[in-house]
């Protein structure tokens, strides 16, 4: 069965290089508006009979991009696509898994619920907290991939003798993870988090941090605050250097710049476009694919 890979707003570049790897045709949906705003959308491309994969990163504005994505999927199903794959490189709506308040929507089994239209669906590291597996809240087949080695090459590579820090208990998944694959120190620090931008973080660690490279390794990079906290505590404490090492580069407002501004360096994966991507993961899922 033949494939063509149909790249989304915002993930054009990601889904070209998806489609050399895969030896699949290309193509980028066209979009429109109506007078009255609404979304229009064509497929350029022959997908009768084929195996449709559409990429969309839900990142920036996650609202429009849920609804191309599901227009596109749509689209490929109408014009007769044997097989539809939804890549979503970064998987978003997966924040909010309970009701906080009253009358608040569950997002992510909502949003489980529309996207189960597609036959498959493949995304890296989905920030899953009360919820263990995506196939809990999807009706369809879904692969998880995980950057956990290639972010290990990367320290390897570029910070070898470093120590791995997770900001917070969240990130030690990722952080525990990555550091015994590197075969590198980590500690995971503790935070109390008062509101969204009310952030305190303890630094305590039993591994002598004074002139050791450090690398806060964390899922997402979003408002940056998770990070900045420590980064602050452990110049304090006299390490020669700090980079911050994130799976998807989501840089809520001036988070990139605030974070840049304590002089440390930013590095991330391409699942989400952004001016630090240094890590390249579209072959996972190529691989996936095949």
């Amino acid at each position: 069965m033949k494939t063509v890979v149909l790249g989304g707003c915002g993930s054009e570049k990601f889904a070209k290089q998806l489609a050399k790897h895969v030896k699949a045709a290309y193509a980028q949906p066209v979009t429109g508006y109506f007078p009255d705003g609404e979304l229009k959308m064509r497929i350029p491309a022959d997908v009768r009979g084929k195996h449709a994969v559409v990429v969309y990163s839900f990142q920036p504005y996650p609202g429009e991009v849920l609804i191309e994505a599901l227009f596109a999927m749509g689209a490929c199903r109408q014009q007769g696509a044997k097989k539809v794959t939804l890549v979503a490189p970064y998987m978003g709506f997966m924040r909010q898994d309970k009701m906080f308040h009253p009358g608040e929507a569950v997002s992510n089994r909502i949003v489980a619920q529309l996207l189960s239209s597609a036959d498959h669906i493949i995304t890296m590291d989905p920030h899953l907290h009360r919820i263990h597996s995506l196939h809990e809240i999807f009706r369809t087949k879904t692969t998880t991939l995980t950057a956990d080695d290639l972010l290990a090459s990367h320290i390897l590579k570029e910070h070898k003798n470093s120590v791995v820090v997770g900001p917070d208990e969240e990130s030690s998944q990722w952080a525990a993870d990555v550091a015994e694959t590197a075969g590198v120190e980590h500690i995971i620090l503790k935070k109390k988090r008062y509101t969204a931008t009310n952030v305190r973080i303890l630094v305590k660690s039993k591994i002598p941090l004074k002139g050791r490279h450090i690398v806060i390794v964390d899922d997402i990079i979003s408002t940056g605050h998770t990070m900045i906290e420590p980064i602050k505590q452990l110049k304090q404490m006299g390490v020669k250097s700090v980079t911050c090492l994130g799976v998807h580069a989501v840089f809520a407002g001036s988070a990139l710049q605030d974070l840049k501004s304590l002089g440390v360096k930013v590095e991330c994966t391409n699942t989400i476009k952004n001016p630090v991507a240094k890590i390249d993961v579209t072959k996972a899922f190529a691989g996936a694919l095949k």
